[in-house]
């Protein structure tokens, strides 16, 4: 009997324990590429990473960087005079002409849709004079924005230098900052764009094969390939639903049927399991008698299912899953308690006026009362007199 209610104990405790149906666990993703990044586009917040922080080669993933720099730092109606250092520029191209005239925003998308080398040195020439000086620009940028903690960019399209590098994590910040403009997310979803160069009167097509629908998923809003022999297949992706917009990185896939399947298995991993929401700006959280708050409208990430918010001590702001795995922290501002030592001596000297007006009232009524008395008695002794 009490074997059965041991086994009949240990089925409920399992019950009770279970996930939520639909709900899929991070150790349950198993990836073939050799580094990727789920990241929330929004907030920020990574949900799947697999050596997301290892320096790696980008490849045309740098190309991301180049296009959301210039569509910052540039005017898109500039006219570019293309160089011959740009038009011998090696690897993919849109075969510009030493000489020709095209417009920055054309530029940016010949380099973006067709991954054109001599584009991405076309336009760092125009915005700095030079591919060296345009990198240093970049880089320096990147981190100013705080998009990346270890890399570094000598050239505008990712062409092997070996001082030329990036993490899968730095990537995704890029990507996530990125997608957020309007002008750079209308171009980087560009499935076809007609091209009418001086030498080369085409069709652009991406080489996207999400975005071309040869790998179908719903949701995907645009995307970037890459590859060189030492960077491997390299692929950038973005794709939101009602709930969240996601960012995926995959770097050093040996194949590119690896890299797009892995980014289908991150997708689909993070539209069950996460959305995206908004801590209003002063929103208050306690820790025992003291309390925080949000210093500013705050993006963040939560669980579909189990979310708890905790805080510590340091007013550190913790986004917990079901499991107690942290998925965000935000550090809040301390709450100041109201100091009233100032208020004490004003209130001491309202008692004090109190007082001395209430002293002042009885000095008064009792005056009245001597006066009152003095004027009646003379009266009464004058009377005892005449009996």
């Amino acid at each position: 009997m009490k074997k059965l209610i041991l086994f009949l104990t240990a089925i409920l405790v399992s019950f009770f324990h279970q996930s939520p149906a639909g709900a899929e666990q991070a150790e349950d993703v198993q990836l073939r590429s050799g580094a990727a990044i789920l990241m929330d586009a929004k907030s920020g917040t990574v949900l799947f990473e697999k050596r997301g922080h290892e320096i790696m080669y980008p490849a045309s993933l740098t190309k991301i960087a180049t296009a959301i720099y210039a569509i910052e730092n540039g005017d898109l109606s500039d006219i570019v005079t293309v160089s011959r250092n740009a038009v011998q520029t090696d690897g993919t191209r849109v075969y510009l002409v030493e000489g020709e005239q095209v417009t920055l925003e054309k530029l940016i998308q010949g380099m973006l849709i067709n991954s054109g080398n001599d584009a991405a040195v076309a336009i760092a020439e125009h915005l700095h004079g030079s591919v060296e000086d345009f990198s240093r620009n970049l880089t320096e940028y990147l981190h100013e924005k705080s998009l990346v903690s270890h890399t570094n960019f000598t050239n505008p399209h990712g062409l092997f230098d070996e001082n030329h590098y990036s993490t899968a994590a730095d990537l995704a910040k890029i990507t996530s900052y990125a997608i957020n403009n309007p002008v750079f997310k209308s171009i980087f979803g560009t499935k076809e764009m007609a091209w009418k160069g001086q030498s080369w009167d085409t069709t652009l097509v991406t080489h996207h094969l999400m975005i071309k629908g040869e790998y179908p998923f719903e949701g995907v809003t645009g995307g970037k390939t890459g590859f060189i022999n030492e960077s491997k297949q390299t692929l950038a992706t973005t794709a939101e639903n009602k709930n969240i917009q996601l960012t995926v990185i995959i770097l050093q896939a040996d194949y590119k049927r690896d890299a797009y399947q892995d980014t289908i298995s991150l997708f689909e991993y993070g539209f069950k399991n996460f959305k995206s929401a908004t801590l209003p700006a002063s929103s208050e959280y306690s820790f025992g008698n003291q309390k925080y708050k949000t210093s500013a409208a705050t993006a963040i990430t939560e669980p579909l299912e189990g979310m708890v918010k905790r805080v510590d001590k340091k007013g550190l702001l913790a986004i917990e899953n079901q499991n107690g795995e942290v998925l965000q922290t935000i550090q809040l501002e301390q709450v100041k308690k109201a100091n009233k030592k100032p208020d004490q001596p004003i209130k001491a000297k309202s008692e004090t006026v109190n007082m001395n007006a209430l002293y002042g009232i009885v000095i008064i009524i009792a005056g009245g009362a001597l006066l009152s008395l003095r004027y009646r008695t003379p009266k009464r002794m004058k009377k005892r007199r005449r009996v």
